[in-house]
């Protein structure tokens, strides 16, 4: 999925991508309310985070602009203006959240996984399909997994990673094709940070992540999921 971030502080801008990257959606960056506008229109994202208080096009005025060309659109705005009238122009203007400045890190995840269950409700595509993996029930719509009553929270390249082992499943998957096919052909693979995502997703799906029975190493040659 794509977000479109569009934020003056190039701090804060870079902070929110980092963030997102992380979580597994591709970030375009866009430093005012006009270039926000022609990013939209070049590169259509799945939704939008906007500042309020941006050069040469404001945020209200761009979700205004945004709203008339995709009603659909989610739009969250992420703002030091916190009066409640600036939160109810907003959200009048249709935006579906408004975060204010400062924000912590799970606030800003827990908000952005909110808008993507909600982007995913409104699609009928393969990949929000739900799946199994043992005893594990996989439902990329909500972005959480199930095994038997409890519930666990997924990151969107957590369902990534997960998808990519259902459907190659009994295969051995070496890191550079989870990197190409998950983090993208452009990210610089890097082992240690696709072990420690692989390490952390464990330590939510996995019975005994020690002794994993979902995501198994394969030592000299990558991870394989058998089914």
């Amino acid at each position: 999925m794509k977000v479109l971030v569009a934020e003056d502080d190039p701090l804060i801008r870079k902070a929110v991508a980092e963030v997102l990257a992380d979580e597994g959606y591709q970030v375009l960056e866009a430093t005012n309310g006009r270039a926000a506008l022609e990013m939209f229109d070049e590169h259509s994202p799945d939704f939008v985070c906007l500042d309020v208080m941006m050069p040469e096009v404001n945020g209200y005025e761009v979700c205004r602009q945004l709203r008339s060309a995709n009603f659909d659109i989610p739009i969250i705005f992420i703002s030091a203006k916190s009066e409640e009238i600036d939160k109810v122009v907003g959200l009048e203007l249709g935006a579906d959240d408004f975060i204010i400045k400062p924000f912590g890190v799970k606030e800003l995840i827990a908000r952005i996984r909110a808008v993507t269950r909600r982007c995913h409700e409104t699609q009928a595509a393969p990949e929000t399909k739900t799946f199994r993996m043992g005893d594990l029930e996989v439902v990329p719509a909500e972005l959480r997994a199930r095994r038997g009553s409890e519930t666990i929270e997924l990151s969107l390249r957590d369902v990534q990673i997960l998808q990519l082992f259902h459907q190659h499943c009994g295969e051995v998957l070496n890191r550079t094709t989870i990197f190409d096919l998950v983090w993208g052909e452009e990210y610089f693979p890097n082992s240690r940070t696709l072990d420690q995502h692989i390490s952390r997703l464990r330590k939510r799906i996995e019975i005994r992540p020690d002794e994993p029975a979902l995501i198994r190493t394969v030592h000299g040659a990558g991870y394989r999921f058998d089914g």
